[in-house]
């Protein structure tokens, strides 16, 4: 990533999710992958902006370019490195960024109050990416307040935004009936463009595979995810075929709001051994137990996109999943779909794949020719975007 003087700096590229996570060690989630994405991309043509609070910080070309490397290098000294490079950083003044469009992708601080006036007195063009609108559709699955707060997040983005980018028609269309209601307006910029994923690393170092069929769920366990419909299956395989059952691996760390699967996870002794629960898997040991998987097992309630979804058909493995529009966008017929509120047809699919059925093999078939979206693609479709915007007067 080569330096670049700031009159080639066309665009303010918010890291402040990207600060927080490294800082806290935590796993990346769908959204902070999108995150680094766009900072490999955009890094050699941004300016850093670091949000806390009310308080916004643009960082000059060689802060930026010091605090891009530590990000994207990432590693066990990720927090000494972040300290040293805010520690000397050199700052922008506001007059010194009028014009420069302003990409959030991360929905980072979009429900601050002071976001509109900020916007106004820096004269910068703001470009977000709208992941998805799950706490205003589905409330009751996320923790409390946050319905309110992504409404703001939302009504913020319709009332500033330049542009648009909508990580898939579902999602614009969801933003389009929230505008409705809200009795507002689309930008006049808008894009979708799926997100795409990296190239997967087919080997992990020290792992070994269960020996007998499995099944992997990935994601943060919480009441959208559906883990408990899986795991009251579970209970229900084990007391049947005993040794015979096949096992789940839940990749993913513990979430919120999440007693009742928290209960079963740590008292029901009967899982042990069933049911594994793997919360600092690494993306190398996730896609190799992916690969190995009977199918991959999605009953979410919603999703923004389904990252997950793509990764398993990109490995070669089949996929079950809710029956979730965003879900046929980027999979097509591929997927055997199925109401997230039907363990009868969840324990009969399961069955059937553990046993290698027809259906399985029907999957495996046309996943062959399944071409997954890509972030070559995705950023093709992004960057003649920003242009129109960029020649465009306001």
């Amino acid at each position: 990533m080569p330096p670049s003087k700031a009159h080639q700096r066309p665009f303010l590229l918010d890291v402040s999710r990207l600060i927080w996570r490294a800082w806290t060690r935590r796993l990346p989630t769908g959204i902070d992958r999108v995150c680094l994405a766009y900072l490999d991309h955009y890094a050699a043509r941004s300016h850093a902006l670091i949000q806390k609070g009310s308080l916004r910080i643009v960082l000059n070309a060689k802060a930026s370019d010091a605090l891009f490397r530590a990000l994207l290098r990432g590693g066990p000294r990720i927090r000494t490195q972040l300290t040293s490079c805010l520690a000397l950083s050199g700052w922008q003044r506001e007059k010194d960024v009028h014009g420069k469009i302003y990409l959030n992708v991360g929905h980072t601080g979009l429900d601050a109050r002071s976001l509109p006036n900020w916007l106004k007195r820096t004269k910068l063009r703001p470009v977000y990416l709208a992941h998805d609108l799950i706490p205003i559709t589905h409330p009751h699955y996320c923790r409390a307040g946050e319905a309110g707060r992504h409404t703001k997040r939302m009504r913020h983005l319709l009332e500033s935004a330049d542009g648009v980018i909508a990580n898939s028609q579902d999602t614009l269309d969801q933003l389009a009936q929230f505008a409705i209601d809200q009795n507002l307006y689309l930008p006049e910029h808008k894009l979708v463009a799926l997100l795409g994923t990296e190239a997967l690393p087919m080997t992990a170092p020290s792992l070994d595979r269960p020996s007998r069929p499995y099944f992997v769920m990935i994601g943060t366990i919480e009441a959208r995810k559906n883990h408990l419909l899986l795991l009251k299956i579970w209970q229900r395989l084990v007391q049947d075929l005993g040794e015979k059952a096949p096992m789940l691996l839940l990749i993913g760390q513990r979430g919120w709001e999440i007693d009742e699967v928290a209960q079963i996870l740590d008292q029901d002794h009967s899982l042990r051994g069933h049911v594994v629960e793997m919360d600092r898997c690494n993306d190398a040991q996730m896609i190799v137990l992916l690969a190995g998987a009977r199918a991959l097992l999605i009953p979410s309630f919603a999703e923004g996109f389904g990252i997950p979804v793509i990764e398993a058909l990109q490995a070669g493995t089949p996929v079950i999943a809710s029956d979730l529009g965003v879900f046929r966008e980027v999979a097509g017929d591929i997927p055997l779909y199925l109401r997230p509120d039907d363990p009868a047809a969840w324990m009969d699919a399961i069955f059937s794949y553990a046993a290698g059925s027809e259906d399985r093999q029907r999957q495996v078939s046309l996943i062959a020719s399944y071409a997954a979206p890509s972030w070559e693609e995705h950023f093709r479709r992004v960057d003649g975007w920003l242009e129109t915007i960029s020649k465009d007067s306001r």
